[in-house]
């Protein structure tokens, strides 16, 4: 039976802590890291209904997308809606973790499942983050170049995009003298040593930089390693925000977002867009995706699909002419993210066999539509 240490880290393994946004808070937040665990719940959002029904069905674990605590607590007393769910988590013996930006970032995440959702195809990364690589640099004996270039790849080095092993290679000549007491693999104490040697770079996501450096130290012969580590502007291939692909077939703007709205079980769609439009480029981002309409924008997309669209930034897809370059869909925060329920529960139940993983029969949003008749405004 897993604990919730190994569910943790289930979940890390996937969608690595070291993705998420820096004013995001993930990972374990209530509960005992050794404490077994048969059932989990997975859910958007911690509500009370949401622990109650845990407590009700025997659950050890709560697992949702939207973290409880983003900000730390100054009490853990019954008297707000986040230190009092805490008290009550740890009252009934219920651990919970959080699983957010780092699945937001993730190729195959949470707005990779919102495409595929919509019908969007050949999907790709919206908004590729930066500043996740590392290049890393070590100078090898010949005679152990195969064996630190293999030990650095099972470590996870040398992935770019969807391939793997990937790294270069060219030849040099190390030289350096080994003073009293220590023990060269080749070369005397106190004499300057030439030694052929290889030069191999490998790509390091920044997260798994200390686990291929260890790997890749155990490999190498010398008791002190000759190693370089730079930082690597270039996007990630597949960490970042959104997706951009295709429709089947073009689709009249009206038909898409009935289509939008069927698909989500949103109950109304905000949207600013050319009368007439037609839509085929299509991009999406769950839940907040503002920050990314200018990569939107850029990818050609015939409409975005988001959330939480303040009213000015209506206003961005128009041109100096009045003309909308794409069309704006707001189809509501949990509309656009319910499906990573369904995301985290099958990760979590392929990971742990006779685990048993269940989504909240609750919807967690606080939001409803009002539909009735209005007076006329004065």
């Amino acid at each position: 039976m897993p604990t919730v240490r190994d569910i943790v880290a289930a979940l890390n393994r996937w969608a690595p802590e070291a993705q998420k946004a820096d004013f995001d808070r993930v990972g374990l937040q209530v509960g005992d890291p050794e404490r077994e665990v048969s059932r989990v719940l997975v859910a958007l959002d911690l509500t009370p209904e949401v622990v109650d029904e845990a407590a009700r069905t025997g659950v050890e674990m709560i697992v949702t997308h939207h973290p409880l605590i983003f900000k730390p607590l100054a009490r853990l007393t019954p008297t707000d809606l986040v230190s009092g769910l805490a008290f009550r988590l740890a009252q009934e013996g219920i651990a919970y973790a959080a699983i957010h930006t780092n699945l937001d970032a993730l190729r195959g995440g949470v707005s990779f499942a919102l495409a595929e959702l919509l019908g969007v195809e050949n999907a790709t990364t919206l908004a590729p983050e930066r500043g996740m690589l590392k290049k890393l640099v070590v100078f090898v004996p010949q005679s152990h170049a195969e064996a630190v270039r293999q030990s650095m790849a099972e470590a996870g080095a040398g992935q770019i995009g969807d391939y793997r092993d990937c790294s270069f290679s060219g030849e040099g000549t190390g030289r350096f003298r080994a003073t009293e007491g220590t023990d060269p693999h080749v070369g005397a104490i106190g004499e300057v040593h030439a030694e052929p040697e290889v030069r191999i770079e490998v790509l390091v996501e920044s997260w798994a930089l200390g686990r291929v450096v260890r790997a890749m130290q155990a490999a190498h012969p010398y008791e002190e390693v000759a190693y370089d580590v730079y930082a690597v502007e270039n996007a990630h291939r597949t960490v970042g925000y959104g997706a951009v692909g295709s429709l089947a077939a073009p689709m009249p703007l009206d038909a898409f977002l009935a289509h939008v709205a069927r698909q989500l079980g949103a109950e109304s769609l905000r949207y600013a867009a050319e009368p007439g439009a037609t839509i085929h480029r299509v991009a999406v981002c769950g839940g907040s995706g503002m920050s990314f309409f200018g990569a939107a924008l850029a990818s050609g997309a015939d409409a975005y699909v988001t959330a939480d669209v303040t009213y000015h930034r209506f206003f961005e897809p128009m041109d100096v002419t009045g003309r909308q370059r794409l069309a704006l869909i707001d189809a509501g925060h949990y509309e656009t993210e319910w499906i990573t329920e369904q995301l985290i529960a099958d990760r979590l139940a392929g990971a742990f066999g006779g685990l048993e993983v269940a989504r909240t029969e609750h919807r967690t949003s606080p939001m409803r539509t009002w539909t009735g008749t209005a007076p006329e405004a004065r």
